[in-house]
């Protein structure tokens, strides 16, 4: 982590911890930056390091101007918009970064060439296996974005059906009053309506857990 962002750290944190401040703000935020919420909370506590690139990102998300984290605020210092989108879970913008800090390199000796190979060849070939990690990490954030979005939309289908199980039980239990029918008809139609109403919280939970679960692949614990 560079020394700029050591020191611009605990402002960082302090002002991340006002943003998230109301109950489910952080679940939200975290949501709204493709992240675990779990990870982010670490955050919060202070037991994770975060970089800069994190930081921008939800300036970016939020609709919160440039540099906004970097100065200490109160409560009434955060921008309508910005409370809005956290609190509507709808970002302002997309994150694709990470949030993990990029640690300073150490200064070493250039190692000795090894069974014959040069130097400068071995820097080479490192330089290639970490662009192609960089590359695997790129596709991998992208088609996990992708499957989260997904269930995400399918999430809000379940959430807000176009028929209201409500009235479509009121409308059946109407028709059984209406119908001269015998006692089993009866209790089939009914336990339709409930097989209906518990299978679709049941299957609400499951997709809720999903897309917790792919949230969590590839952040820290």
């Amino acid at each position: 982590m560079e020394d700029s962002d050591e020191l611009l750290l605990p402002v960082w944190r302090a002002n991340l911890v006002l943003l998230t401040r109301e109950v489910g703000a952080a679940t939200r935020l975290a949501r709204m930056m493709t992240f675990s919420a779990s990870y982010l909370k670490l955050i919060l506590s202070g037991q994770r390091e975060f970089s800069e690139e994190f930081v921008r990102g939800i300036e970016a998300v939020t609709g919160l101007p440039n540099g906004w984290m970097n100065v200490s605020h109160t409560e009434q210092d955060i921008p309508a918009n910005a409370r809005e989108a956290i609190d509507n879970e709808q970002p302002l913008g997309r994150f694709r970064g990470t949030a993990h800090p990029v640690r300073k390199k150490t200064v070493l000796r250039p190692p000795e060439p090894i069974f014959g190979q040069t130097g400068p060849a071995k820097r080479v070939e490192e330089e290639t296996l970490d662009a192609e990690a960089h590359r695997r990490q790129a596709h991998f954030r992208k088609v996990r974005d992708l499957a989260i979005q997904d269930v995400r939309r399918f999430e809000r289908h379940l959430s807000q059906a176009p028929v209201d199980l409500a009235s479509m039980r009121s409308k059946v239990e109407d028709v059984i009053a209406a119908a001269d029918l015998e006692h089993p008809i009866q209790a089939d139609l009914a336990g339709r309506i409930e097989q209906i109403e518990k299978h679709r919280h049941l299957l609400l939970r499951h997709v809720e857990k999903l897309q917790a679960l792919l949230g969590k692949i590839g952040e820290g614990d």
